[in-house]
């Protein structure tokens, strides 16, 4: 069985909407797949002696999870191989939950199981339906609703990692704490930055795509996280338009529409010792054209 391998996620746009009765917030957001993988390796045991990842992975990593909302796993061998760091807001474990169960779903892991597999993707976390999409997706509710924009253009992103991690629940206290006295933006759909962003994506419009990008987290993040507020100010120093978080951090990404570009204000950036800094273009599926 080939390597699957699953790309991490930015958000061009993450509007946080209403907060509901359960706690749950409403979101609204524009994300992209870009090429910067975990690789995942699944094969059948067959009497063999398995080689897994080091250490194994636990039975609630999302992996092993994913590999059981699909029917299988006690009979197949696992090796995980991460590459996108974790709690940077970049979706690498739910993208590692969705590459097993499209790798279910075309049968590379053995008969297709009857399944509602948009359901077992709601299941494991709610960025997993968006990573099925293959492509960048408008993403609604709490994950539940997947919007795909169709073929991506050629773009390039850099994204910078600071040295700390940003729990998502603290990220949102850290929100509802700059808004405690402040009334929540309605922000209807039709004029929303995340319709706005795109139209620009789909026209290949890179000024008006960075003109259109927000995410809500990034003032309480950056307020809350000096590490994180020093990388937004060396994408600044380093000439990139705009530089925004992605998710609920910790990571930043800059967009360019070239290879060239992105590796040039990569070399300006000087990261510090303990920053993980990646040059990656938009991932493209090649079902979408």
């Amino acid at each position: 069985m080939p390597t699957l391998l699953a790309p991490a996620k930015i958000n061009l746009t993450l509007e946080v909407l209403a907060r509901r009765d359960d706690g749950y917030h409403m979101l609204r957001s524009l994300m992209v797949p870009v090429a910067l993988y975990d690789r995942i390796s699944i094969e059948p045991l067959l009497g063999l002696d398995p080689a897994t990842s080091a250490p194994p992975l636990a039975s609630d990593n999302l992996v092993m999870r994913a590999l059981a909302a699909a029917g299988f796993g006690a009979d197949h061998a696992v090796r995980l191989d991460k590459s996108i760091p974790i709690g940077g807001g970049l979706g690498g474990g739910s993208s590692d939950a969705a590459a097993v169960l499209r790798a279910a779903m075309e049968g590379m892991l053995g008969s297709v199981p009857d399944r509602d597999w948009i359901a077992a993707a709601r299941s494991l976390g709610s960025d997993v339906p968006f990573f099925l999409c293959g492509t960048g997706a408008i993403v609604e509710g709490t994950g539940e609703r997947v919007t795909a924009v169709g073929a991506l253009p050629p773009w390039w992103t850099v994204i910078l990692r600071p040295a700390v991690a940003v729990e998502t629940a603290q990220a949102y206290r850290l929100l509802d704490a700059a808004r405690e006295h402040a009334l929540v933006p309605t922000r209807p759909r039709a004029n929303s930055a995340t319709l706005r962003a795109v139209d620009a994506l789909q026209r290949g419009d890179l000024e008006q795509v960075e003109r259109a990008l927000v995410n809500d987290f990034h003032v309480p993040v950056l307020a809350a996280y000096p590490p994180v507020a020093r990388a937004h100010a060396a994408f600044v120093e380093a000439g990139a338009n705009q530089a925004l978080l992605s998710g609920s951090g910790s990571c930043l990404f800059a967009l360019f529409e070239s290879e060239e570009r992105a590796r040039a204000c990569a070399t300006r950036l000087r990261p510090e010792r303990d920053q993980q800094l990646f040059v990656c273009a938009f991932h493209r599926d090649g079902t979408w054209r």
